[in-house]
């Protein structure tokens, strides 16, 4: 019996977990004596074990077996054993966190550019160190596979397709099959596949997943629902998204309360019609009951995490811009600031909520300008994908409101809110300043890219953006364009930092520290950076 992938570790709590895989056939999965038949998608099988009767803060390792056959670990194996942490009874939490991650190319030339993998550095070092060492949580925020950056060997997989429509571009990838290629080309690295089979990962899309600049406007959605393979495209990329990457985000609670989810594993039979109808009604900036909330909670002890669909979940049609809709922005607000005893608020978001100042308000400018009619929205428009201009600041309304739930969850009485973020190609730290609102600190971290290429322009582009200068100019732009002045201030403590990186979030009580580290071989990184952030 074949393990295609995984297995992939995904939600922990006290006394549950999930564990992910795909499989060769339709079969019965089993860890730990909870198993779980698979489900098909278009001819692939996958399955998602709920794991439970554990113990709180507990260490189990585990086996994986398919129809009875042992099948993970792989024999022999230089890792060591997979094992399930729950969580309870500990105070300190370590958090590991990145975007943009591209797959290990045979190119030489190629990979080259891309560098070493900061997530592979990160995982070979880890497998020599003790368990106590070990993260709690990698969240992974965004940027998973690149279905229009492809890969030459993913450029040969693709052409050697004989039943490839002709209407198809030859550089992206369209069909679900496709997108099964793409996730098995970056899951199947060992000793990526070993991290993610013993700690705990939480995912988000960001618009690679799809396509570049994926809902940036309603003016880019509708040049895209002209293509003749584009319906083919989103329905794969979403479907292919809820199974790699959505259902392990949720609790066993949330599985039970989600008629998605029981319809889909309950089903006999290919499940791809029953994937489409959700993907169409993902697509379609649905609000309320009917819409399909991607945006998920985790509790790690003391600390919560939320994270945000900065992508999918953005209202563009009828003149609306706003990053999320009423009712997922409303849930959000609510989760915040929900009942419990919480030490630190992480908010995870691909797209970076505090930007250089620079380009922070020409995005807002570019919002503006882009909603008039006429050549000058429509240069607005061409700027706005030109420039990746689709962060928070681009979608201002959105930002206020989002620094309003900052602010409320700062002063609730937690000692610290984090936003994390990746997406910009460069990493950093900034610290709000929220006039008019005491109470902890708060900070924007952002990693990225973990694996992958850094253009000519990014360096001089974001130190210049950074500077004293380019931020009074842009602010002049911006009061001048229309814009209302920002809610809040804020500064750089960090960076930026260039290349191939992977930072963590070490919370420890009430106490929270980030480190930035950059891989030296592709067994060793290099702290470049280290910021205790209650300060």
């Amino acid at each position: 019996m074949t393990l295609v992938l995984g297995p992939v570790l995904r939600h922990v709590g006290e006394t549950t977990a999930s564990v992910w895989v795909q499989t060769g056939s339709a079969a019965t999965v089993s860890v730990l004596g909870c198993s779980a038949r698979t489900f098909e998608v278009a001819g692939h099988h996958y399955a998602l074990v709920p794991v439970t009767g554990l113990a709180p803060g507990s260490v189990t390792p585990y086996e994986v077996e398919v129809d009875g056959e042992r099948v993970w670990p792989r024999a022999p194996s230089p890792y060591p054993p997979s094992v399930i942490r729950t969580r309870g009874g500990a105070e300190a939490h370590r958090v590991v966190f990145g975007s943009c991650r591209y797959s290990k190319v045979g190119d030489p030339k190629l990979a080259a550019q891309l560098g070493i993998d900061a997530l592979d550095a990160y995982a070979a070092r880890m497998a020599g160190r003790p368990q106590e060492e070990w993260p709690d949580a990698l969240l992974l925020l965004g940027d998973q596979v690149y279905a229009d950056e492809l890969t030459p060997r993913n450029q040969r997989r693709i052409a050697a397709r004989a039943d490839r429509h002709p209407d198809w571009p030859d550089d992206e990838i369209v069909g679900f099959d496709e997108y099964v290629g793409l996730y098995c080309d970056s899951w199947t690295d060992p000793e990526i596949r070993w991290l993610m089979s013993t700690v705990p990962t939480a995912m988000i899309f960001d618009d690679h997943d799809v396509r570049d600049d994926w809902n940036t406007s309603a003016a880019w959605r509708a040049e895209m629902s002209e293509k003749p393979w584009w319906r083919e495209r989103i329905r794969a990329a979403l479907a292919s998204y809820w199974v790699y990457q959505h259902i392990g985000n949720l609790s066993p609670e949330e599985h039970t309360s989600s008629a998605d989810y029981r319809k889909l594993v309950e089903h006999d039979g290919d499940t791809w019609p029953l994937l489409v109808e959700l993907a169409d009604r993902a697509d379609a900036e649905v609000d309320g009951e009917k819409g399909v909330r991607f945006s998920f909670r985790w509790d790690l002890g003391r600390s919560r995490l939320l994270m945000i669909d900065s992508r999918n979940g953005r209202i563009l049609e009828g003149g609306r811009h706003l990053m999320l809709s009423e009712s997922e922005f409303s849930w959000l607000e609510r989760q915040a600031t929900a009942p419990g005893e919480v030490d630190h608020l992480l908010i995870g978001t691909s797209v970076p909520w505090l930007l250089p100042h620079a380009i922070g308000d020409l995005e807002t400018v570019n919002e503006i300008a882009a909603a008039r009619p006429g050549r000058r929205g429509r240069r607005a428009e061409t700027i706005r994908r030109a420039a990746d201009l689709e962060h928070w600041a681009a979608f201002r309304a959105s930002f206020d409101r989002l620094t309003a739930m900052i602010g409320r969850a700062a002063a609730s009485g937690v000692a610290t809110v984090t936003v994390l973020s990746g997406d910009v190609h460069h990493s950093y730290v900034a610290r709000a300043d929220m006039p008019g609102t005491p109470g902890a600190p708060v900070h924007q971290l952002t990693c990225s890219p973990v694996h992958n290429k850094i253009h000519w322009f990014i360096r001089p582009g974001f130190r210049l953006a950074w500077s004293r200068v380019a931020r009074r100019l842009a602010e002049q732009w911006a009061l001048r364009a229309g814009a209302g002045p920002l809610p809040l201030r804020w500064r750089r403590l960090l960076g930026p930092l260039f290349g191939n990186t992977i930072a963590t979030l070490d919370l420890d009580g009430r106490r929270a520290e980030a480190i930035f580290e950059q891989p030296r071989s592709s067994a060793s990184l290099v702290e470049r950076a280290r910021l205790d952030l209650t300060r």
